[in-house]
């Protein structure tokens, strides 16, 4: 997949920028704090249309603006606006506007890299439950509906325990217990079949030690629907005074180990960042097979870290894993590798570029 033509206005510091992507994609140099970031970002907003950082929608509205509008042309030409006034966001692609954004989701397709990566493994389950459930989303045909379908019954039911409902909230038992074991059964069957991969690539990357990932739920085991209804039925007090549904998928964690023990509990900074790298290589490698199509691969200063030996080796397996289109930021030139830095560059100042 080649991003051909960008345009974005009033996306956090971006004024207006209508810009030609090269095909092989572009090094783009500037200090921080300049909008390298919220380029990637306005770029990755058209994979999922929402903020890779987690913001929320009017967060990304340029200050004193009434909105902002992202447009790219790829596969398809995909677009998206937000407007502050009714909290409005609309989608199109080919011209013809979207109502359901699950059916816009994956029209253009990107692997993020940031030295936040880590955070995920670093961070709490919801972080890595974020990561599954995005490229699940992306890979597997209705997951994105079935899990929107299981949040809802979930905030409802929730709403309805808090108000010390629970007949009121076992009403939502079935749509959850349905919808939950669509998505555990999908997050399941994703780890059985990539966690050999995953090892593999952490090794490439220069990790010692076996390395491996696991769905891990919290207690209960129940899989099917009707095994979660039994379990919502066992633990409704506990529900009621926690005011919160206490199990479900919204409650399991996908672990990373490395020797058998938890990289977030035990492991260094760079051994944590070495996994947030493979699963984001993971990441490029489960949408090739899946969907047939290479992502573009969004590089945000991923490279200033590494010693010539790390380098060497992650750029080996960007070439197998994601060989197409790149498009890198940083904020010298020394911070780019020579193999990359051959792609035509652009500066970038208080959100503005000069090609």
């Amino acid at each position: 997949m080649l991003l051909r033509q960008l345009t974005v206005r009033d996306f956090r510091n971006l004024v207006s920028l209508d810009l030609e992507i090269p095909e092989g994609g572009v090094v783009i140099i500037g200090e921080n704090g300049q909008g390298k970031t919220n380029l990637l970002e306005a770029i990755y907003y058209l994979v999922l249309f929402r903020s890779m950082r987690g913001a929320r929608d009017r967060e990304l509205v340029r200050f004193g603006q009434p909105g902002f509008f992202v447009a790219g042309d790829a596969d398809s030409r995909v677009q998206t606006g937000y407007q502050l006034s009714g909290r409005k966001k609309k989608v199109t692609v080919d011209g013809t506007e979207v109502f359901r954004l699950a059916d816009a989701v994956g029209r253009f397709v990107a692997i993020p890299f940031s030295p936040d990566d880590r955070e995920i493994i670093s961070g709490g389950p919801a972080l890595r439950r974020r990561f599954l459930d995005v490229l699940l989303s992306l890979c597997e045909t209705g997951y994105l509906a079935q899990l929107t379908t299981f949040r809802a019954a979930l905030k409802q039911r929730n709403a309805a325990l808090r108000n010390g409902g629970q007949a009121e909230a076992a009403a939502f038992d079935g749509v959850f217990s349905s919808a939950a074991e669509f998505v555990l059964g999908a997050r399941r069957r994703w780890v059985e079949r990539w966690r050999k991969r995953y090892s593999e690539l952490c090794s490439r990357l220069g990790e010692v030690g076996d390395s491996d990932i696991e769905y891990k739920p919290r207690s209960d085991s129940a899989a099917t629907a009707a095994e979660i209804r039994e379990e919502l039925d066992r633990t409704k007090e506990r529900d009621i005074a926690s005011g919160s549904t206490t199990t479900g998928p919204h409650r399991h964690d996908l672990r990373l180990l490395l020797a058998g023990k938890s990289i977030r509990r035990f492991g260094s900074s760079g051994q944590q960042r070495t996994a947030a790298t493979a699963l984001r290589l993971l990441e490029a490698a489960v949408i090739r097979e899946s969907t047939g199509t290479t992502p573009v691969g969004l590089y945000d200063d991923v490279f200033a870290e590494l010693d010539e030996g790390r380098q060497r080796r992650l750029l080996d397996v960007i070439g197998d894993v994601l060989p197409g289109q790149a498009i890198l930021a940083a904020p010298r030139d020394a911070e780019i590798p020579g193999e990359l830095f051959e792609r035509p560059r652009w500066s970038m100042t208080g959100g503005r570029i000069e090609t």
